[in-house]
Formats: C-alpha cells, sequence, structure tokens
C-alpha cells in the first residue's frame, strides 16, 4: 500500500502509474489517464468510443537527480453526436496539468517560466541543466513570452519616469503601481502622445507621481484632468542643491576677489598649471568674442556658424553657466598648508626634511610635491608676494557653506565668513534653498507662497520660477505620502535585467521580465 501511495504521488493530476523504470540517466513513467470518457471540443458531448491510442512524451520534473520522461497513452474517440461535424477528436487533459501540444507538463513549465524570467535566456539554460531539466535558451524566451500578460488591474496610484533603451540615442517610460509596488507596464517611447493615450485608458487613476520635465504635466493633464500629480520629492532636493551650486558658480568672480586671489602671477606656477592656465586664457578669449558678437545684436545660430563652437557652448556663455576663472588644481597638500606655512616663518627651509617630518606624521605624498611649494614658495618671496592663493572650487564653497559651521575647520570658518560678507547674494540665496528643504522636511506648505515671493529677486530665480509653473505639483510633493522614489528604484531593476540581456532585448521580453514577476 505504501508503495502504490508513492508511485501514484510521482504522476501529474488525474493519472495513473502503469509502470516506471530507468532507461540510462532518466526515470521512464508510463501513465494512463483516470477519466473513462473524452469530451468533443466542437459540441461538447461526451464519448467513450475508443477509436485509437497513440502517445505523448512531455517532460517532467526531476526525480532523485534524473530527468524524467513520461509516456502518456492518450486516446481518440468517436463523436456519436449527428450534428457534430467532427467524427474523431483527439482526448484531451486539464490545461493546469498539460497543455494541448504541450511538451512540458504545467508544472514544469511553470519552473521554466521563472527560470527565464529570473535569468533570462543564456544563464537560464545553464541552470536549468544543473536542475536536470534541459531547455535551450531560446526555449526559455519563448515561454517568457508565451507567458506575458499586462497587468489590468484597477489602478489607483501611479508613478512614471523615463529610462534609456540606449542612453543619449532611445528612451522608453515605465509606470508603476505605487500601492502594490510593481511596475505595470512599460511604454515604447517617451512622446507625450503615447503617455496621454495609456493614462486616458484607465480613468481609476486618481493620483500620479512624476518628475518636473520630460513633459510629463501636459500628458497627464491631457489624459487625465482629474488626477493629481505629485512632483518628485528627491528631484525637487537635487534641483535646489544644483540650484545653489550654479549660484556660487556665477559668483566665482567675486569670490576670488574677495579672498585675495584674483591675480594670477605665471612666474609662480608649476609647469602643469602653466598649461592649465594657457587654456583658461583661450577659454577667456572665446568668452569675450561670444559676448562681443552677442552684444552686437547676433543671433545665436549665427554665432555658432561664425564662430564654429556648439550651440551648448555658446548658450552657457551667454547665460553666464561656463566658469571662467582660473583655479589651480587641488592636491594632497592642500590640507598640510596651514602646517607647511607655520614651519617655514620658523626658518625651516629644506624640502626633504619638512617632506620627513609630514611623513612621520602621516603624509601620504610624494616629496616632489614639496618641494614645487618650496620653490614657488621662494620665488614669491622674491617678488614680494606671498604666494598664490588656492580658491575652491564651486562645489566645495558650496558644501562649506551649507555645511554646519560647527563642523568647519578654523581656515573653513574664514574663509564661509569673508565670502558671506563679501557676497551677501549668496547669504540670501542660501536661506532660500534652506528654507525649501525644510518645508520638504517638515512637510510643511503653508509657506511655500510667501517663500516664492521673497525668493523671486534672488541668485536662485531660475529655481524659484521653476516651482512656480508647477507649483500644485511641488505643494502635494511637500504633503502628500507618495513620491516617485519606488519608480526610480524599479528602473535600476530593469537596468540589471536589460544588461543580463546585453542590452539586445525587445520591448516584448524586456516587459515580460520586469512585468512578469
Amino acid at each position: 500500500m505504501h508503495g502504490r501511495f508513492q508511485r501514484a504521488r510521482l504522476a501529474p493530476e488525474g493519472f495513473a502509474v502503469v509502470s516506471l523504470q530507468g532507461v540510462g540517466d532518466d526515470f521512464h513513467i508510463q501513465l494512463r489517464s483516470r477519466c473513462l470518457s473524452g469530451v468533443c471540443p466542437d459540441c461538447g458531448r461526451p464519448s467513450q468510443r475508443v477509436q485509437s491510442r497513440y502517445v505523448r512524451r512531455p517532460s517532467d520534473l526531476p526525480l532523485a537527480g534524473r530527468r524524467v520522461v513520461l509516456t502518456i497513452q492518450a486516446r481518440r474517440f468517436w463523436c456519436d453526436a449527428v450534428v457534430c461535424g467532427r467524427r474523431i477528436f483527439c482526448e484531451r487533459f486539464d490545461v493546469g496539468v498539460l497543455a494541448r501540444y504541450g511538451r512540458r507538463t504545467q508544472r514544469l513549465e511553470t519552473i521554466v517560466h521563472h527560470l527565464g524570467l529570473a535569468l533570462g535566456g543564456r544563464p537560464g539554460a545553464a541552470f536549468a541543466n544543473r536542475l536536470m531539466v534541459p531547455v535551450s535558451k531560446d526555449t526559455l524566451l519563448r515561454v517568457v513570452r508565451r507567458h506575458a500578460v499586462d497587468r489590468c488591474d484597477d489602478l489607483h496610484v501611479v508613478g512614471i519616469d523615463d529610462f534609456a533603451f540606449r542612453r543619449g540615442q532611445t528612451y522608453g517610460r515605465i509606470v508603476c503601481d505605487l500601492e502594490r509596488r510593481k511596475p505595470v507596464t512599460l511604454l515604447p517611447d517617451r512622446a507625450l502622445e503615447t503617455s496621454r493615450a495609456w493614462l486616458a485608458k484607465r480613468p481609476s487613476i486618481s493620483i500620479v507621481a512624476r518628475d518636473r520635465g520630460g513633459g510629463y504635466g501636459e500628458a497627464i493633464a491631457r489624459g487625465l484632468p482629474h488626477a493629481e500629480q505629485v512632483a518628485d520629492r528627491w528631484h525637487l532636493m537635487e534641483n535646489s542643491s544644483r540650484a545653489f551650486l550654479d549660484a556660487v558658480s556665477k559668483s566665482m568672480r567675486q569670490i576670488r576677489q574677495a579672498v585675495g586671489s584674483n591675480v594670477v602671477d605665471p612666474k609662480l606656477l608649476t609647469y602643469a598649471e602653466k598649461l592649465q592656465y594657457e587654456g583658461y586664457l583661450r577659454r577667456q578669449e572665446t568668452n569675450e568674442a561670444i559676448q562681443e558678437l552677442a552684444k552686437s545684436g547676433t543671433s545665436i545660430r549665427q554665432i555658432v556658424r561664425q564662430t564654429g563652437h556648439s550651440r551648448k557652448l555658446v548658450r552657457d556663455v551667454l547665460r553666464g553657466q561656463r566658469l571662467d576663472v582660473f583655479r589651480t588644481r587641488p592636491s594632497a597638500l592642500d590640507s598640510w598648508l596651514p602646517w607647511l606655512n607655520e614651519r617655514w616663518d620658523t626658518g625651516s627651509r629644506n624640502a626633504l626634511a619638512l617632506w620627513r617630518e609630514m611623513r612621520a606624521e602621516g603624509f601620504v605624498g610624494q616629496r616632489g610635491i614639496v618641494s614645487q611649494w618650496a620653490q614657488r614658495r621662494r620665488l614669491a618671496e622674491k617678488a614680494g608676494q606671498s604666494g598664490l592663493m588656492r580658491t575652491p572650487s564651486a562645489r566645495v564653497l558650496a558644501r562649506l557653506m551649507t555645511s554646519a559651521q560647527d563642523g568647519l575647520g578654523k581656515s573653513d570658518a574664514i574663509l564661509v565668513a569673508v565670502i558671506e560678507n563679501c557676497v551677501p547674494e549668496l547669504v540670501t540665496a542660501r536661506k532660500a534653498i534652506g528654507d525649501f528643504q525644510s518645508m520638504i522636511r517638515s512637510k510643511s506648505a503653508a509657506k511655500l507662497d510667501g517663500w516664492i515671493e521673497l525668493a523671486k529677486d534672488s541668485l536662485v530665480a531660475s529655481f524659484v520660477n521653476g516651482v512656480e509653473k508647477d507649483l500644485i505639483a511641488v505643494r502635494n510633493a511637500i504633503i502628500s505620502p507618495w513620491s516617485n522614489g519606488q519608480t526610480e528604484g524599479q528602473i535600476t531593476r530593469l537596468k540589471l535585467i536589460k544588461r543580463q540581456m546585453y542590452g539586445r532585448a525587445k520591448l516584448d521580453l524586456l516587459r515580460a521580465r520586469v512585468v512578469g514577476v
């Protein structure tokens, strides 16, 4: 009785085991259907009159590390219905057990499908071979495509964002269900009409989280006029920080004048710095030529044709976004400069001895750096100067100005104080950005309208104008619990799947693997 029970467990539901034998590395199991009759697929009438028999050999789950091949004695029946046009029909089994023309049982088909979803073609085939389920990479991909279905659940809160098929060339869009935390579909492009048409077919959507660019607002307004739009909070924080960085970049000339390093003596530069300085002078000439043409009324297109420079470079120069400040490269010696200046003033003028002392204190640079500094210091003393003063980059200055004052070193705190005293516009811009980020962190939008009025005339006016144009979505981003962070995470997962397929997957296969899990 125990042996019969164990043998019965080997058969799929609805089948009985006739025989079991091992052939080489395989198990061959002969089965028969427990059902005594068949049902005509045309008229639906059952029949017990057997016309003939034939054999089906589908694959099944492995057994004890050996491949299993089923041998099923299938039957053909006569249809006795007079009005039915079919005289003979084949026996059909439950679709959940063995599909029509299926070469694998449904339980093995499920394993193959999930292997294809998780690993793709070639890796999935290699892993399936280890599981004693030999299937080709093409079969895995066919199974994934065959079982691909779009989610048709009622959607209420979704997030939408772009992803790249090929960066800089072709893009698509991903839509995620933020309530269920799952991707819904992939759109073939990022055209406004494609997004609008997809959204218009789903009127149940009430909230859409999206980025502030890319035409999302217009597409949502056309497709779902009643839906609330929520801007992405992370992008709001990042855009506000970028706006302050741009303000610092535009103020670099004033900052250099404030810290007393606006005059550069080429005699005090190293060879590498001289090359950098020559490039700076060439950029200055280019900037001045473009600005002169713009002052004379020449259009951007004409400037591009006359100078041969790119349109982006010309626009950056005219907008003041191209850095026109010479800044020597930072080095490992920067943090040691106060110590070196103190030792130099006490009479320690030997560069090798200074380097050895620094090595003992943990300095990791080479002695040539210290030698170059000592040589420049001697030249500066002969010229009656204090040496070439270094101005940190705009990114470093922005970080110092937005950091807590208690966490700054003495030299950094003095630098920030000088900048705040000489460039008060940056202090106003920093306060405006700080107030905006505080509203996001506290999830309170009560002061948003007043903030816009106060910050309109600051150095971050362009960011403020963008917030004002997208005011409803920004306000919802501050007070709403929904955001587009989930969608960004799904894009990261999509990139992993795309790279597993070497970036060559078509949209249907990519959609099946991203949405199918």
